[in-house]
């Protein structure tokens, strides 16, 4: 008795101590960490990079801010914490010192600045009444002569969502991601007449992902085995929210230089028509862009030839059905971007092993429908109806499939597909038995070649 529980004490420790190592093996945090500097977006380093202006600009921010109202989403009822952080003004006034193009002014608490000033010259005229009035004085406050306006428009959840996972006797894991998108407005207003000068905007995603993996077995007839181990990690909200408006300031600089709106700042600068043709390409380039961060194109024509390989296996009275191989040759016309009408023929082997064996040729007719067009990986599906012709007499059937295709050039694809073929008769080999109708499975994987240019 004492040993076993000796032995229990061992597992346990031993399971303590297997558990850190892990936890070490996969960063996760296991002491407390000290203050750091504050991270590094990849656009502070190409803000920070920016040539300098012949003058800098004398630019106000009253409130940038939170504009959404979005709370932070929560599976477990209600969550009142904002899913916006609330000091994006702070953030954008960063961004501009980061800029070195402006010289940001205090607007945000200026009645802070105003009574600080007060108390200044009412602390001098009580205790300095007979020196100069002039040494008495206060210089005055800078005016901007552009104010900075918008805010954090937008704030989508869950615009993209997903995961993966596998379980075997016992043996199970699982990954997980969603994606949320904030989006930034950013405009330029003259305080000369109030006409609004530039407005940009910009977004940045913000990913959460989650892997997870799980043991649970039985060891014996009372000893059960579980385990468990996972890691999520969620991309702050806040250096999401720093990214797109540092994103959105050199935006700004760029257009308004571009556009001639900076005055003398920014006559005859070297090294920025590089970056404006770089900005306007980034521009062009983004008109096809979607939620997600994809740039659909149109890859595919009209029409495409295609070829394949298939593997075959008929589904009929007699016992030990064989696979063979055979192949495919059509063509496809695209009566819209989603639909096309496909005709080809195939050579095909039906064989019950030691029994029969026979090989038709097999045309066939099917409409096609392609779930995303404008893709490179796209899957499909599609349905019709097909002959098989022989020495013997003909035999029809009717069919449906779907599969993958990828394109791996502005007019090459690859498809991988499988089908289901379903006879009229029961009589493909000649012998009628039992009421199931004669029917076929092929697994194909073959090239598709799009006619033209796009």
């Amino acid at each position: 008795m004492r040993t076993y529980t000796y032995t229990r004490i061992f597992f346990c420790a031993f399971l303590l101590c297997l558990m850190q190592a892990c936890s070490s093996i996969l960063g996760l945090p296991s002491d407390p960490e000290r203050s750091t500097m504050g991270e590094l977006t990849p656009s502070t380093a190409e803000l920070r990079n920016l040539p300098l202006p012949n003058e800098k600009i004398v630019i106000g921010v009253y409130k940038f801010r939170d504009q959404t109202g979005q709370y932070k989403p929560s599976e477990n009822g209600n969550n009142w914490s904002t899913a916006v952080p609330q000091g994006t003004t702070t953030i954008l006034i960063k961004a501009l010192e980061d800029s070195r193009w402006f010289i940001p002014i205090e607007r945000e608490n200026i009645a802070n600045l105003l009574n600080e000033r007060q108390i200044i010259r009412s602390t001098r005229q009580e205790y300095m009444k007979d020196a100069d009035k002039n040494s008495q004085s206060l210089p005055p406050l800078l005016y901007a002569g552009i104010l900075l306006e918008g805010g954090v428009i937008s704030y989508d959840s869950n615009t993209m969502t997903g995961g993966l996972g596998a379980r075997y006797f016992g043996i199970g894991a699982s990954t997980q991601y969603r994606q949320d998108r904030i989006t930034i407005y950013l405009r330029a207003v003259s305080t000369l007449n109030g006409e609004i000068l530039k407005t940009v905007y910009t977004s940045k995603t913000i990913l959460s992902t989650s892997v997870n993996g799980s043991f649970f077995r039985y060891i014996d007839t009372e000893r059960l085995l579980e385990a468990e181990v996972g890691l999520t990690q969620n991309e702050p909200v806040q250096l999401a929210v720093t990214e797109a408006i540092e994103k959105a300031v050199r935006s700004l600089i760029i257009e308004g230089t571009r556009d001639k709106i900076w005055g003398k700042a920014s006559e005859n600068l070297n090294g920025y028509q590089a970056l404006i043709n770089d900005y306007n390409k980034e521009q062009e380039a983004n008109v096809g862009r979607t939620v997600g961060n994809k740039f659909p194109e149109n890859y595919r024509q009209k029409m495409s030839v295609f070829a394949s390989v298939e593997a075959q296996k008929i589904k009929d009275d007699y016992v030990n059905a064989k696979m063979n191989v055979g192949g495919k040759v059509g063509v496809k016309y695209f009566i819209s971007p989603n639909f096309n009408i496909e005709a080809s023929g195939s050579y095909f082997t039906l064989e019950n092993e030691n029994i029969i064996k026979r090989n038709y040729l097999v045309p066939e007719l099917n409409l096609e429908f392609l779930l995303f067009p404008k893709y490179r990986l796209s899957p499909y599906i599609y349905g019709g109806a097909g002959a098989m012709f022989s020495k013997y007499k003909p035999q029809y059937k009717c069919q449906v499939g779907g599969g993958l295709e990828f394109m791996i050039g502005n007019n090459t694809a690859i498809r991988a597909s499988s089908q289901y073929d379903i006879g009229f008769k029961d009589n493909w080999e000649g012998m009628v038995n039992g009421k199931r109708k004669d029917q076929a499975l092929r697994f194909a994987i073959g090239i598709n070649f799009y006619l033209g240019n796009k």
